[in-house]
């Protein structure tokens, strides 16, 4: 229940401490006047000086500005060089302070019953005054400083302008009325309090005659009547009343009442806002006593002594759902948090808690005791309290997961007042509320413009709300912390009181109890009324202590007693699960829900029924009382008791376990119906929440909220980032959240999943069986022959859609975030610029505002709203009802969030299954935002409903389109996104020449063709749709854009390219694909060109292809595969054009590789025998010779032995043959090189030729190669270069575009071949050379070879 949320040590004690409403800054001052601003959410400390004495960075700071401005220096001293004294008062002003203070008071005001205005959030926000910036105001003896957080400029205002006076206290004005400019009252120490303009920082007025001695205290309010007032308290002991409206005329006034308040001088000053009454006055005095006071007529309520012996130095109303009789805390100098129960009649003090177990060991070991000197309570969250004591900053959490205690009753349909129940000191009451009738903006209202008009201007106020509290007769028993639920049907009422433990369930009709009993958790079926309870044993009585005994060791006992009957209590106690029927009576239906041992720590109802065990085995006394909250929580006349009412939560699922432990799985659902385990354990979640329709479900955990799908099976969804979830709410496909800051909606749909097909697949199966079965039973087994005949069902096309969670946050404490000041304010130090900025601002704010579109419809310019003003502390959410989010708060005070704006309300209509609607509200919406909202539709499901959205993109209009199969549609968003309306058809004779020498008419074909291919695979899926829907029109029109764009040399790369030709070849266009195969040559493209002759079946055309392209290789082994008559032809041709290559292969060699080479002896003897060396001759296996016997004859020619097969025999190397060279090497040289891995590359380019070691004197052709010295340290000629490699080319076909038959080449070129080529070799003669065949014996290793891939 305790924990502690911050804590920061410090040397000195913390006597002044201050919150910031809505950011996490903490700021403080110690004994020694150093002022500090820390982040406690973040454990950072932004910025410290020293306000006491002279800060030399500020002052530094302050002569650095100067300098930049071009100011000369001073003659004075300057401001920042004067002591500050002591400080006196510290505290934070900027817009979002100006508005709570403002929204504080006047809610506490509106509670009176005669209060001008019975409606709730219907005042106007004040306009901005700080434009931005944050004020750290520090008020010292001498001197105010205003210190800018986000430029860190200081300003500061000395006593000498404030007539010379001490400064003791300070308070921001709070008006009825705007003026010109925010107004900061200081109390002086002559009794006099002036009043200082911010905008002209001089003093705009004085309160004067109320005081005799110096002012303590000051604080602004709002009377019932709406009447600003100021109130002061001075060392005199006088409460003094004053006028706070400003008036020019006016510069001195005098006080409206004077009364004696406290002996000794008044301290402190609180306002407190009480329920049904008018806000009341605390007040604190040096006497020790604590007096409460009626602010509409003064008179004193209660006085009392909450500490006897003890002067209490801080005050704070306090209101938290879980304390709900304790109304103020006030603190004095010891370790206790002290709270007044029942403060108007009872007056009861009591330890609220501890400090000492909250500070680490470690610091506590090093200070005699714990002392706190300062404690201010959170404004806006009233779990938070921060204390400054002598050990540091302690930042306390109390329950932040607790709620009111109200329920929402189901209300009837068409009716537009809705009703909550709620229990306050012991009172059943009825809330009724409603929209007042200025404002209903209901589903497809009109007047709901109003909130448009108030986006469209950038404000974004709360809607008036007109409620009515009645009383029921019916009393409760108890007024201790309770929780309020309702059954599904809505007729019953539960109110569980954990604290006591005790249940009654009532009937909502007449309000009768009709089951009631002893219970410490209690949880209802969603889909039945019926419930499940935890029954609670009555612990036996705690033992009488010696009165010897010490303090200590009576907490100790008692302690120790209570665990030990708890942990007893809690092993004996069982689930039980109870139904309601409709005549009022209560049925048992199990005594005892599942068989655990471990004892039951939380009971969570929905469609299955959540149980949360207890798994550690270690049952400590913290741990046992953590069980039932809090055991020592006043119930009605218990006094002084030494227990606190907020223990320290060390259980396993505190936050100060770690993660691990915290998440252990421990928790089980079980069935309604069978009570019977649902799945396996899982961790405790902190909350759960179930749809109505039963399709959906959240657990909410410490930092996140998991969503998950029911049907057709329990399936995860995702989790979404929404931090300390207080508690949720479905409506639809839409989960409302609260956390203690923030009001977020996440937008759920669970998609489209593989389960969702096979589970329709199933249904459409047992329906089919049924009508089977019913067919037989009317019509006999003859049925059977119409039912299982063969019918041309349509297949529908079902695409998988992943899960959707959006989250919008729709309301916060934060106050909208505006221009940063130093980039529209002009400097402080010219007060009078400020009059010319004025009007610029209002120019500027006119301008951004958007003009009516057509039909007289505002048009909201944001995509989302601007985040609405949250109310104060923790809310119930009761539920969307007439198009608007309602939440009542602590003190049942019923809020509604709008959800007018169409960003909201178009979501929120697609959600609720009405996308025809919310296609209409998207008229209020900016153009802008209609690809946003679109997606949003695409992921809920309505993709074709999105299409009639006006101002979506082309390209998110093509993807609606292809998944609603729209596609002529989809095709005239490509043509337009391409701009390719005017090519493809035949008149324009789009080829390659057309293109390429386009003239300046047809530039726009060039970009049509640019555009054709930066969408081609939108094009080439466009055209696969057509074709499975049988729409070969929109097919074919794709079709001729493509095969256009294709013919541009480099326009498509090779995958599209073979795209294209296979859906050429598919749709029979084999005239454009011929004509592609020409383009496709023409620019050099041989490969592809290839592929598509080949999807044609024109062998000659692919071996033009090849040949015309340079790609000799791939045409040689073609033929040679298919047994073509053009096989000796192309070999030749291949021969001659690797000769050609190798003989102009230039020669690479160094100076020292030429001095080398000159020195060995040649062992070439004459011209002719170097004119003996045949060329190179590469053949593939079986073909004879292309030259005679004579290697040097060119004209000798064989015979081509005939093919022993047409086809490649698997998994051989292709043989070719070549021609030898003359060589005079030993038998054990070795190789030159190894065989090369097969790419893809041209034929053009240069073969790799190793011969084996071979004297380089012993070539004497001066065209071949110099020998590379520094290969295995000989003389081994290699020719060889980057390019100087022959790979043949690979066909790759994807499975998904190879036709059902191709020609035998692509299984021959598919494959990856190594083909080696041995040369027949003599030792020194010149013999005739010999054939050498496939079959033939293995190559020796000193034969030279060439290697051909």
């Amino acid at each position: 229940m305790l924990r502690l949320r911050a804590f920061r040590p410090t040397n000195d004690k913390i006597v002044k401490i201050q919150l910031h409403p809505t950011h996490p800054w903490l700021v403080t001052a110690d004994a020694s006047d150093r002022v500090s601003l820390w982040n406690w959410e973040h454990r950072q400390i932004i910025y410290e000086l020293k306000a006491g004495g002279v800060d030399e960075r500020r002052l530094v700071g302050a002569k650095l500005e100067k300098l930049a401005e071009g100011e000369s220096e001073a003659k004075g001293k300057p401001t920042e060089a004067i002591r500050g004294g002591s400080v006196k008062q510290v505290t934070f002003y900027d817009d979002d302070v100006r508005y709570w203070q403002l929204w504080r008071n006047r809610s506490a005001a509106s509670e009176a019953p005669a209060a001008v205005s019975n409606t709730t959030s219907a005042f106007n926000s004040p306009a901005p005054s700080t434009k931005g910036r944050h004020f750290l105001v520090i008020c010292c003896e001498n001197k105010a400083i205003f210190l800018d957080l986000v430029t860190m400029r200081g300003r500061d205002v000395l006593k000498q302008e404030l007539d010379n006076r001490s400064l003791l206290c300070m308070e921001f004005v709070c008006r009825s009325v705007s003026s010109d400019g925010p107004l900061v009252a200081f109390g002086s120490s002559d009794g006099v309090i002036r009043v200082l303009s911010m905008l002209s920082w001089k003093v705009a007025r004085r309160y004067t005659g109320g005081h005799k001695g110096a002012v303590s205290c000051l604080l602004s309010f709002l009377a019932y009547s709406g009447e600003a007032l100021l109130v002061s308290g001075g060392v005199d002991g006088l409460l003094v009343l004053w006028n706070a409206e400003y008036r020019q005329d006016s510069q001195e006034l005098v006080p409206k009442m004077s009364l004696k308040a406290h002996d000794g001088g008044v301290v402190a000053a609180e306002l407190a806002r009480v329920a049904g009454a008018a806000p009341q006055l605390i007040t604190i005095g040096a006497d020790k006593s604590l007096a409460i006071w009626d602010t509409s007529s003064f008179k004193e309520l209660r006085r009392l002594k909450p500490v006897s012996k003890l002067a209490c130095h801080s005050v704070a109303s306090w209101c938290h759902p879980r304390a709900p009789n304790l109304d103020i805390l006030v603190c004095v100098k010891d370790s206790y948090i002290w709270a007044v129960e029942h403060p108007t009649y009872s007056a009861l003090t009591r330890p609220l808690c501890e400090l000492s177990s909250l500070v680490p060991p470690e610091i506590l070991a090093s200070h005699k005791k714990l002392r706190v000197y300062s404690m201010v309570a959170h404004p806006l969250q009233p779990h938070l309290v921060a204390t400054g004591t002598n050990m540091g900053v302690l930042v306390c959490e109390f329950d932040a997961k607790s709620l009111p205690p109200v329920a929402a009753l189901p209300s009837a349909p068409g009716s537009r007042e809705h009703t909550a129940v709620y229990v306050v000191e012991r009172e059943l009451n009825l809330l009724q509320f409603q929209l007042s009738s200025a404002a209903n903006p209901a589903l497809g209202s009109s007047s709901s413009l109003n909130d448009l008009e108030r986006v469209r201007k950038g404000t974004a106020e709360q809607l008036d709300v007109k409620q009515i509290k009645k009383h029921i007769s019916t009393p409760v028993p108890h007024d201790s912390y309770s929780i309020l639920s309702v059954s599904s049907s809505g007729k019953f009422l539960a109110i569980l009181w954990p604290d006591i433990p005790y249940f009654s369930v009532y009937k909502v009709s007449d309000w009768s109890i009709v089951d009631s009993g002893s219970a410490r958790l209690l949880a209802w079926d969603t889909c039945r009324d019926r419930f499940a309870l935890l029954e609670s044993v009555v612990t036996p009585r705690i033992p009488v202590i010696p009165k010897g005994s010490s303090r200590k060791a009576k907490e100790a006992a008692a302690a120790a007693a209570a665990a030990a009957a708890t942990a007893s209590a809690a092993s004996s106690a069982s689930i039980q699960v109870r139904i309601l029927l409709d005549d009022g009576t209560s049925n048992i239906l199990m005594r005892s829900v599942g068989s655990r041992s471990e004892p039951v720590t939380g009971l969570h109802g929905g469609a299955l029924l959540g149980v949360a065990y207890r798994t550690s085995r270690r049952i400590s006394p913290v741990t046992a009382t953590a069980i039932s909250t809090i055991q020592s929580m006043p119930l009605t006349g218990f006094g002084t008791s030494s227990m606190s009412s907020f223990g320290v939560m060390n259980d396993g699922y505190s936050s100060q376990k770690s993660s691990s432990e915290a998440s252990s799985p421990n928790f089980q659902l079980y069935s309604w119906e069978t009570f019977e385990p649902v799945g396996t354990l899982l961790p405790q979640p902190e909350w759960t929440a179930w749809d109505q329709t039963v399709e959906y479900c959240a657990f909410a955990y410490q930092q996140y909220i998991v969503i998950s799908a029911l049907r057709p099976q329990f399936r995860y969804l995702g989790d979404v980032a929404i931090p300390n979830a207080t508690g949720g709410v479905w409506h639809r496909r839409q989960l409302f959240v609260a956390t203690p800051t923030t009001i977020e909606c996440v937008f759920v749909d669970a998609g489209i999943a593989p389960i969702d097909l096979e589970t329709k697949r199933k249904k459409e199966e047992m329906q089919m069986r049924e009508a089977q079965a019913r067919a037989v039973a009317e019509h006999g087994e003859l049925a059977l022959i119409t039912v299982e005949s063969q019918q041309a069902v349509p297949v529908e096309k079902t695409t998988l859609r992943p899960p959707l969670l959006q989250v919008v946050r729709l309301a916060s404490f934060r106050h909208a975030p505006s221009i940063p000041p130093f980039l529209t304010l002009p400097k402080q130090s010219k007060p009078e610029g400020n009059e010319s900025s004025l009007p610029k601002e209002i120019e500027e704010r006119k301008s951004h505002q958007v003009a009516i579109g057509g039909g007289g419809v505002s048009v909201a310019v944001t995509r989302f709203p601007a985040e609405q003003k949250r109310p104060v502390g923790p809310l119930f959410v009761a539920g969307v009802r007439d198009g608007v989010l309602w939440l009542i708060d602590r003190y049942m005070v019923a809020h509604a969030i709008s959800l007018s704006h169409p960003g909201i309300r178009c979501r929120c209509l697609a959600a609720y299954g009405d996308p025809v609607s919310a296609v209409k509200w998207a008229s209020r919406l900016g153009r802008e935002h209609h690809d946003d909202l679109a997606q949003f539709l695409l992921g809920m499901g309505y993709a074709t409903e999105a299409l009639h959205l006006p101002g979506i993109s082309k390209r998110l209009e093509f993807d609606l389109a292809m998944r609603s199969n729209d596609l002529n549609r989809a095709l005239q968003c490509l043509l337009t996104m391409s701009n390719s309306r005017d090519i493809g058809q035949e008149a324009l004779g789009l080829n390659l020449n057309d293109i390429m020498s386009l003239s300046s008419k047809k530039e726009n074909i060039v970009d049509a063709v640019q555009g054709v291919v930066k969408f081609v695979t939108e094009f080439l899926e466009l055209i696969d749709a057509a074709d499975a829907t049988g729409q070969a029109d929109i097919a074919r029109e794709a079709l001729k854009r493509v095969a256009a764009a294709g013919s541009v040399k480099g326009a498509l790369g090779g995958h599209e390219i073979r795209g294209l030709a296979l859906r050429l070849a598919n749709h029979g266009e084999m005239t454009r694909l011929g004509n592609l195969v020409s383009n496709l040559i023409s620019v050099g493209s041989g490969s592809e060109a290839a592929f598509a002759a080949a999807l044609l079946g024109d062998n000659i055309l692919m071996e033009k292809a090849w040949q015309e392209t340079g790609m000799l290789a791939e045409a040689v082994l073609h033929a040679h595969a298919h047994g073509r008559p053009s096989l000796r032809s192309l070999v030749q041709a291949w021969n001659k054009t690797l000769q050609k290559e190798l003989e102009h292969t230039p020669a690479k060699m160094d100076a020292a590789a030429a001095f080398l080479a000159s020195l060995e002896e040649s062992k070439i003897t004459s011209l002719q025998d170097a004119a003996k060396k045949p060329p190179i001759e590469i053949l593939p296996p079986g073909m004879a010779t292309l030259y005679g016997p004579n290697p040097g004859q060119v004209g000798a020619k064989k015979p081509v032995l005939p093919l022993q097969s047409s086809q490649q025999q698997e998994n051989k190397p292709l043989a070719i043959e070549g021609s030898a060279t003359r060589q005079t090497v030993s038998a054990d040289a070795p190789l030159g090189s190894s065989p090369l891995p097969s790419t893809e590359s041209d034929s053009r380019q240069n073969p790799v030729v190793s011969e084996s070691e071979t004297p380089v004197h012993e070539l004497k052709n001066p065209e071949q190669p110099a020998p590379d010295s520094e290969t295995n340290g000989s003389s081994a000629p290699v020719v060889s270069s980057s390019s100087d490699q022959i790979e043949p080319t690979e066909i790759l076909v994807q499975n998904q575009e190879q036709p059902k038959s191709l020609p035998s080449t692509l299984e021959t070129t598919q494959t990856s071949e190594s083909v080696t080529t041995p040369a027949t070799g003599g030792s020194d003669s010149s013999g005739p050379q010999q054939p050498a065949t496939s079959q033939g014996p293995a190559v020796p290793p000193e034969l030279p070879m060439i290697f051909f891939t």
